[in-house]
């Protein structure tokens, strides 16, 4: 964006200034903020703005407005709507031409005190009505409780997908603890099993050598005449203890395979006591967050919060005045700058062409990103650029704004969304943007001041 000067061009009847035939309150409009209005009361005045521009005579019509005269009505107010507003709010010939056009074929558009409260708002900013601030708020108070009630709604729906999911997750415990106590239980029957053929084999085991210590009585009292059957008698007790060894170590195996399936069961257990414990924090978390949402609960506000007819005094950034005041700023942690494209490079090299001024000025930038760590990005008007770049250089953030959008207002919404603290710089001589910014707490740094610091990267 070029920087901004006067325009010599704008004739002297678009001068603001109570017009003839108009109430002398109307010039109180020009007191209002046309472009911070609520967004459906912006709608609403840029309809019916637009609705009246296509039939308007061209002298009453501002020069910058007669190309969007040229539009349909509905792309007039989706397009053109904030310039409308604009000249609403400096044109005073116009905002008259378009009141009593609306007078003659749209008078139920300027009733203030229409039922719809959007309506009555748009109509008593176009009347300069005194009534046109508390009407506004009013509309806002309407959308900010329609938007506080939609994320309160939400919240609820997270809560009860929450809780709907710690049932799913107890009842899926409890069907696993049903189903370690079940395998627990076949595991002992089986092991009592065991143990009881365990008993039977040593009674056969006592038995073998009962019979043996018999058999070898008899053998010497048979002074060696049964000795072929005391052999055989011996093989035989052999093999039952081998067999008693065999069945004895089946019957370990059993207690180790019983003592793995318990511990296997414990560690389910361990693990759906885990999985329940995090479903329960996050169930936590949740509450937390609906608490933190509709402000219920503890706050951190004291008594002296509360009192009024004081501040703190206005917030907002300054102007940097040199390069070693921008080097300082660009050295503070977390720093976002932004640049106002070719504002800058119609500065510093104004004889290359606008994609070789892009090329030029992403070139430096990606050299000072690499060097401060700061993060960087750069704003161009999208208006004639027929090729954006698939990529953007490194450590670089390059935007063009969309059809209808200024790179002005784009610089304005990305210092809007950062949040109070970070330190924010802008680089723009257009003193406009310079102020606006500065009010929401950037510091704004001269497009010379600021080549003078890419001269050195």
């Amino acid at each position: 964006m070029l920087p901004s000067t006067a325009h010599p061009d704008r004739p002297e009847e678009d001068v603001p200034g109570p017009p003839a035939g108009v109430p002398d309150d109307i010039s109180d409009t020009e007191q209002l903020d046309w472009l911070g209005l609520p967004e459906a009361v912006r709608e609403r005045i840029a309809e019916l703005a637009a609705a009246a521009l296509g039939r308007l005579p061209a002298d009453d019509v501002p020069r910058q407005l007669r190309p969007v005269a040229r539009f349909a009505p509905a792309k007039r107010a989706k397009v053109g709507g904030n310039a409308l507003l604009t000249g609403l709010r400096d044109s005073a010939r116009f905002r008259t031409a378009v009141l009593e056009w609306l007078r003659e074929h749209r008078h139920d558009a300027l009733d203030p005190n229409a039922e719809d409260s959007v309506a009555a708002a748009a109509a008593a900013v176009l009347l300069g009505e005194s009534s046109a601030s508390s009407r506004i708020r009013l509309v806002a108070k309407n959308a900010e409780e329609t938007a506080l009630r939609a994320e309160r709604d939400a919240a609820l729906a997270r809560a009860r997908r929450l809780e709907a999911e710690l049932d799913r997750v107890r009842a899926e415990l409890e069907q696993a603890r049903t189903a370690a106590e079940q395998a627990r239980g076949e595991r002992d029957a089986e092991l009592d099993k065991l143990r009881g053929r365990l008993r039977e084999q040593g009674m056969v085991l006592r038995q073998a050598k009962d019979s043996a210590a018999q058999a070898k009585a008899e053998a010497e009292r048979a002074s060696g005449a049964g000795a072929d059957e005391v052999e055989a008698l011996t093989a035989q007790l052999e093999r039952e203890r081998g067999r008693v060894a065999a069945e004895r170590a089946r019957a370990e195996r059993a207690a180790a395979d019983a003592e793995v399936a318990r511990q296997s069961a414990r560690e389910a257990r361990d693990a759906d006591e885990v999985r329940l414990a995090l479903l329960l924090d996050t169930l936590g978390g949740a509450v937390d967050g609906l608490r933190r949402e509709l402000s219920v609960g503890e706050t951190r506000r004291r008594p002296a919060d509360t009192v009024r007819g004081a501040s703190g005094g206005p917030r907002g950034g300054g102007r940097v005045p040199d390069a070693a005041a921008l080097d300082r700023l660009l050295t503070l942690p977390n720093t976002h700058l932004i640049v106002d494209g070719y504002n800058v490079t119609k500065t510093g090299y104004p004889d290359l062409t606008l994609a070789e001024q892009r090329n030029r000025l992403s070139s430096q930038l990606s050299a000072l990103a690499a060097r401060t760590g700061a993060e960087i990005t750069v704003v161009f008007d999208g208006a004639g650029v027929t090729s954006i770049p698939a990529t953007s250089p490194r450590g670089v953030r390059v935007l063009f704004s969309d059809p209808g959008v200024l790179a002005d207002d784009v610089i304005r919404s990305l210092v809007a969304a950062e949040p109070r603290g970070r330190p924010l710089l802008v680089a723009t001589s257009d003193q406009a943007v310079a102020t606006s910014v500065r009010t929401g707490g950037a510091h704004a740094v001269a497009s010379a001041v600021f080549l003078t610091r890419l001269g050195r990267v």
